[in-house]
C-alpha cells in the first residue's frame, strides 16, 4: 500500500445498539428500544371534551392491539392528549394515524407544538438493560394511581458535548441523584427518551415525570434548576404538557 493510501482517514466504527452496565464478564447490549409519542389536541368549540375520551375508549375496545393512555389537559379546558408506544415506529403510521380518520376523533385539532416523540436508550450504567429500555417506561406511565404527568422536551448546548466524558459524567450524576431521591420516596418517576433528529424543534430529549399527585412533579423540576446541567448547559426546555390520566388501553 502506498504512503498516500495509508494516510487516508478511516471510517468511524458505528454501533447503534443500546448498552448497559457489564454483568461480570458479560456485556449488556441490545438492538431493541421503545418509541413513545405524545399527541396533544384541543376539542372543537361547542363540543363536549369528554365525548372524545369516550371515542378513544371505543377505539381501544375495538382493537386490543392499541396501547396507550389518554390524558386530559390541565391547562386547556377542551384539551386532551394520547400517549402511545411501540418498539416498531411503523406502529404510529399504521395504527395511530388511522385513529384520526374515525368519525369523532377526526374532529380533534392537533396542537403540533406539543407533539413529542422519542426512543428509550441505555446510558451504559443500567443494571438490567432490557427492563430499563422496554419495560420501565410502560410500567411508569401505566402504574395504577399514578395519574399525573408532566411531559416536556429539552435541548443541551453544544458546549456540553465538548466536555470530557469524566466531566459529563459528574454533571449527569448530580442530576440523576436528585431524580433517584424523588423516586425512592415514590414522589415522582421519570421516562427519559432521546429524540435526536425526530423532533421538529431540534430538541434532544423528551422527559416524562409521572406521579400520584402534581406538586412533587413540579417540585422536581424546581429542584433540577439548581444543577449544573440545567443552569449552565440546557438552552431550551418545554413547552410543558401537564395532564391527568383518564383512560388506559387494555393492550
Amino acid at each position: 500500500m502506498s504512503e498516500q493510501g495509508r494516510g487516508r482517514p478511516q471510517l468511524p466504527e458505528i454501533d447503534v445498539r443500546e448498552h448497559g452496565a457489564r454483568r461480570g464478564d458479560v456485556e449488556q447490549a441490545m438492538d431493541r428500544r421503545l418509541f413513545m409519542q405524545l399527541l396533544v389536541f384541543t376539542s372543537p368549540p361547542g363540543q363536549d371534551p369528554d365525548s372524545y375520551v369516550d371515542a378513544f375508549r371505543q377505539a381501544f375496545e375495538a382493537d386490543t392491539n392499541l396501547h396507550g393512555v389518554v390524558y386530559v389537559d390541565v391547562n386547556d379546558p377542551r384539551g386532551l392528549a394520547l400517549l402511545s408506544w411501540s418498539e416498531d415506529p411503523s406502529y404510529f403510521v399504521d395504527a395511530i394515524r388511522p385513529l384520526f380518520r374515525r368519525e369523532r376523533l377526526g374532529e380533534l385539532v392537533l396542537r403540533p407544538d406539543y407533539t413529542m416523540m422519542g426512543r428509550s436508550y441505555g446510558s451504559g450504567h443500567e443494571q438490567n438493560l432490557e427492563h430499563w429500555i422496554l419495560e420501565r417506561p410502560i410500567a411508569n406511565v401505566t402504574r395504577e394511581g399514578w395519574d399525573w404527568a408532566i411531559w416536556y422536551p429539552l435541548r443541551r448546548s453544544g458546549a456540553f458535548e465538548k466536555l470530557s466524558d469524566e466531566a459529563k459524567g459528574a454533571i449527569l450524576m448530580e442530576h440523576a441523584l436528585i431524580g433517584r431521591a424523588y423516586g425512592a420516596k415514590d414522589l415522582a418517576h421519570d421516562v427519559r427518551l432521546a429524540c435526536h433528529g425526530i423532533d421538529a424543534h431540534d430538541n434532544e430529549f423528551v422527559i416524562g415525570l409521572i406521579g400520584e399527585t402534581l406538586h412533587p412533579l413540579s417540585h422536581v423540576v424546581q429542584s433540577m434548576r439548581k444543577t449544573k446541567q440545567t443552569s449552565e448547559y440546557i438552552v431550551q426546555m418545554g413547552p410543558f404538557f401537564v395532564g391527568k390520566r383518564v383512560l388506559l388501553s387494555k393492550g
